[in-house]
């Protein structure tokens, strides 16, 4: 159990917890995360030929053994802002016949020597699964189908004995697909309104799914549950493509400047809005619509960004693979990213997707020298502790504790969720303490568990500012 040497009174919280009361599963798409050509995170990230840790592909193999301890369980590619004026064709083939382009997104020079072949054989080797983002920027619905061909389709056609030649002889199988990113967005290449964009998105998970019925596809919601056309953008599009889709996208950034840690962590409670404002306007879409279908929330773009700190590059350079958004994480941002892992497990039955972003040096858990080490930053240990402790169903807690007041309302000073798995009789309890003063002290009530979890009471003690991941219980 956790301890606590804080000098001050503990704050007093009780949860009781019961075998029958449970959310949903723990899906392990919970626990993705985001690579995008932006920055080093391809180039000198996980891809570095040359490097000492370089395997035959030119992946690096101490990232990837820092991948695999994180255990994320899919990774969305190509982007992001990338993909809106990404040319998948370009990435594949010979890498010496590859054309270089300017990346308008990022405003860099692509050399395209990483693509979607090599994104594939890295998932592999990472032991992840592939989420495909197709470009309905500057393209739309052909372009489309000839990726989702080229990956899929066993062969016999120009583009699936493509990739074969290319040494995929089977198909990639890529099941998750992310219809064009953040086009509500006015930075976006390719921007349209949200109508316009809804009807794109129809049409190009209609053709998609001629070629393959059984991928799931995943709209774009608002950039941010802070833009002006929050929940009214998401109430247009889906009117369009409602029955196509199956998921709905949340993207969730958290910047720590200029607030209290305490204000910053009730972040984690916005983004618990967040996730009810999009369902109840996905739920109300479809009984306008008289659909039998119920859509859930990809949250594929979440972590602590500090968006202060961006500086608009030179517009007289286009560098290739430049240092962009590489923060540096403390503590308390360790603390943050356990806190918006226990949201999002709370909505489990909602939320089926949600990708850290992104993976590496980019806003990332990891980082690397370019010829030298690999590292861990403090976000990266809640996430795998988190990753590897959560198995099995997530169980209802509403813990009775003190909140405080945020913009985001009244801030429960302990956030908190349980996980069960019936196998293995593993009990998980999932602990945030919002107070800056005090250590929060819980009582746990077992109630209806099978032996050996008998009904009892434990106290966990958890310091000011901290996250905790306790077990309760498991079978021996």
């Amino acid at each position: 159990m956790t301890t606590s040497t804080h000098d001050a009174d503990p704050i007093e919280a009780a949860i009781t917890l019961t075998p029958e009361l449970r959310v949903g599963s723990v899906d392990r798409r919970l626990f993705g995360s985001f690579l995008e050509h932006m920055g080093r995170a391809v180039h000198t990230g996980v891809f570095e030929p040359g490097h000492p840790a370089a395997d035959p592909d030119g992946f690096r193999t101490d990232v990837l053994d820092l991948v695999r301890r994180l255990g994320v369980g899919v990774v969305r590619y190509p982007g992001g802002n990338f993909v809106s004026g990404y040319r998948w064709e370009d990435g594949v083939g010979p890498p010496e016949e590859r054309p270089t382009r300017l990346d308008l997104a990022w405003h860099s020079t692509e050399t395209n020597a990483f693509g979607t072949d090599e994104f594939m054989r890295w998932c592999r080797a990472a032991g992840t699964e592939p989420m495909m983002a197709v470009n309905l920027g500057t393209r739309g619905v052909q372009e489309a189908v000839d990726l989702l061909e080229y990956c899929n389709h066993p062969g016999g056609t120009r583009l699936s004995d493509l990739r074969r030649s290319n040494g995929a002889e089977e198909p990639h199988d890529v099941r998750l697909w992310c219809l064009g990113n953040e086009m509500d967005g006015a930075w976006q290449i390719g921007h349209r309104p949200a109508t316009d964009y809804g009807r794109l998105a129809a049409a190009t998970g209609r053709a998609m799914r001629m070629v393959d019925p059984d991928v799931e596809l995943v709209v774009c919601g608002s950039s941010s549950p802070a833009a002006p056309t929050f929940a009214a953008w998401e109430a247009a599009v889906l009117t369009e493509c409602y029955d196509v889709v199956d998921h709905v996208s949340l993207h969730s950034y958290h910047d720590p400047t200029g607030r209290t840690p305490a204000a910053y962590l009730a972040g984690a409670h916005d983004l618990d809005r967040a996730i009810d404002a999009v369902v109840a306007t996905a739920d109300h879409v479809g009984a306008r619509l008289r659909s039998r279908r119920r859509l859930r929330v990809a949250v594929d773009e979440w972590n602590v960004w500090y968006m202060s700190r961006w500086v608009d590059p030179d517009p007289d350079l286009w560098p290739q693979a430049p240092p962009l958004l590489e923060d540096t994480y403390d503590d308390l941002d360790a603390t943050m990213v356990a806190s918006l892992l226990i949201t999002l497990l709370r909505h489990s039955d909602r939320v089926s997707v949600a990708c850290l972003a992104q993976l590496v040096n980019v806003i990332a858990p990891i980082r690397t020298e370019p010829g030298g080490p690999a590292w861990t930053q403090t976000i990266f240990e809640p996430f795998a502790r988190i990753a590897a402790a959560a198995r099995g169903d997530v169980l209802r807690v509403e813990s009775r504790v003190a909140t405080y007041e945020a913009e985001a309302g009244d801030v429960p000073l302990l956030a908190a969720t349980a996980t069960w798995d019936d196998e293995t009789g593993a009990l998980q309890l999932l602990m945030v303490n919002r107070s800056e003063t005090a250590p929060v002290r819980t009582t746990v009530d077992l109630h209806g568990f099978p032996a050996p979890v008998v009904a009892g009471r434990h106290e966990v003690v958890v310091p000011p500012l901290s996250w905790s991941v306790v077990e309760l219980a498991r079978r021996s």
